[in-house]
């Protein structure tokens, strides 16, 4: 761990421009996301922009591709958060799943792991002018369960924080793997944001019951 923060450190003092934006924009959006605030949407598509560039350049194909999905979701919860409620409601609820949802979900990423992990590692021969893709099957995981994470944030069902947990604690390892230490930082941070997330939205579902 000293390590870690000792390269993060240094990793700061030459920081990139691109990535630090990353980092603030990637860090709002969470902590509107905590507090269900509709900003979590702005700031979302903002951080998505950004990391479009890092991704390409870093050879990270899955997570280019998945921010691809992450900005039609992020244009897709900004509209569902605003307008989504019933007639009844003053804004759509948080709300857990049911057990045959999750099960659906779960098997839906595993899936989605394999397929995308075969897909990564055969990236550069099915395209001869892209470079071998990087850690192929971790990026498919991070890839697949952040597509589900994302879904279920926009449809506001409280399980996303439990996707999140651990696309954060996968993306710490590969990130600082590849050498993005301010990413590898950020999503170490996300985390514990992660957990806070959760258990912040669980009081929120006890005073929507009021």
């Amino acid at each position: 761990m000293d390590e870690f923060l000792k390269e993060s450190w240094q990793y700061l003092l030459n920081i990139n421009f691109l990535e630090a934006m990353g980092l603030i924009f990637g860090l709002l959006a969470v902590f509107y996301l905590i507090k269900e605030d509709i900003l979590t949407w702005p700031a979302g598509i903002i951080y998505v922009l950004l990391s479009f560039v890092i991704f390409w350049q870093q050879q990270l194909y899955g997570d280019f591709l998945l921010h691809v999905f992450f900005l039609l979701l992020n244009i897709y919860g900004w509209y569902h958060w605003k307008y989504g409620q019933e007639k009844y409601e003053s804004k759509v609820p948080i709300t857990w799943m049911s057990l045959k949802k999750n099960v659906f979900y779960m098997i839906i990423s595993s899936v989605g792991i394999i397929l995308f992990g075969y897909f990564l590692s055969s990236v550069h021969i099915i395209f001869p002018n892209l470079k071998p893709a990087s850690v192929p099957y971790w990026d498919a995981a991070t890839t697949s369960l952040s597509v589900i994470g994302m879904w279920l944030t926009a449809r506001k069902h409280i399980e996303n924080w439990i996707y999140w947990f651990v696309v954060d604690v996968l993306a710490t390892g590969i990130y600082f793997y590849k050498g993005i230490h301010f990413y590898a930082l950020l999503y170490f941070i996300y985390i514990g944001l992660a957990i806070a997330g959760f258990i912040e939205w669980k009081k929120i579902i006890r005073q929507q019951q009021v």
